[in-house]
């Protein structure tokens, strides 16, 4: 993963002090792109532990079409916690609960979760019915049956209902590519924190390729990342040195242990990830 460290060292090398609507500014670029070979290991960050059960639980999620959070906290999955705590913390039913205090009323009343954890249309939506099209099942369709069509696009872009998402989608857009009986994916992201966001991001493609190229008879190939502003927070400016000074390790491997008809009734214990030893978390805020 010396590609990520790369990319880090870009940033900070290359970019400029920018403002945003967090309030948080960033060091920012634009247009970047790494490429990691995923036809042998897997792209889990050694240089600092990624979540893979996390990764794991919120692909699930958006391969579902699920847009409430309730799923993600019922799995100990909390990264989009932030948004719908916002809002319930600007309502009137707010009482000065903690965010895991709000987390812990999610996963104890299905009533509070769908009243307080939908975020509106967002990845899962787009992907399973974007106006009334199953973009994932398509693609899937085409993969199979005509693996040399450029047109192996899903996009989570959708002008009609940004509005009414809790966040729109940074990783905006993904395309498959089919050669010598390899799947690889190229994501187009509209805007990444580098320091948070782009490991988890890497590690969630590179999974999506694997479970479609098990789908559909094919090996995982390549994950393309293309950035549009791609930055570092301000406030984790001390993280990152940190994760610099860190050698990259061998790369761990997937193993699909278990592949159900249906793409939606794959669970999280039906992947493992083997030899993954990575340095410890650096813990950093997240920029709402």
């Amino acid at each position: 993963m010396k590609q990520y460290l790369e990319l880090l060292k870009y940033i900070l090398k290359n970019g400029k002090e920018k403002h945003n609507r967090t309030g948080v500014d960033t060091i920012s670029t634009f247009g970047y792109q790494t490429s990691y070979d995923i036809s042998e290991y897997f792209p889990l960050l050694t240089t600092k532990k990624v979540y893979f059960k996390g990764v794991v639980a919120e692909l699930l999620w958006f391969i579902r079409g699920d847009t409430n959070i309730k799923y993600l906290v019922d799995n100990d999955c909390n990264i989009w916690n932030d948004w719908p705590f916002e809002v319930y913390r600007k309502s009137l039913e707010y009482q000065n609960e903690t965010i895991k205090e709000f987390a812990l009323k999610i996963k104890s009343s299905n009533e509070f979760a769908k009243k307080w954890g939908n975020l509106g249309p967002v990845y899962g939506k787009q992907w399973r019915n974007f106006n009334g099209v199953d973009q994932l099942m398509n693609v899937i369709k085409e993969i199979k049956n005509n693996p040399d069509s450029r047109r192996l696009i899903v996009s989570s872009w959708n002008p009609t209902e940004v509005k009414q998402m809790a966040l729109p989608p940074c990783h905006s857009l993904f395309q498959f590519y089919v050669q010598d009986g390899e799947l690889s994916c190229e994501l187009y992201q509209r805007s990444a924190d580098a320091f948070l966001g782009v490991p988890f991001n890497i590690a969630s493609y590179s999974l999506l390729t694997y479970i479609v190229a098990a789908y559909t008879g094919l090996k995982p190939g390549k994950f393309v990342h293309t950035f549009g502003d791609l930055h570092i927070y301000c406030n984790h400016l001390d993280q990152v040195h940190e994760q610099l000074k860190r050698t990259p390790k061998k790369l761990p491997k997937l193993v699909i242990k278990r592949l159900p008809k249906n793409i939606e009734d794959l669970q999280i214990e039906d992947f493992e990830i083997i030899d993954y030893d990575p340095d410890p978390i650096i813990k950093a805020k997240v920029a709402v």
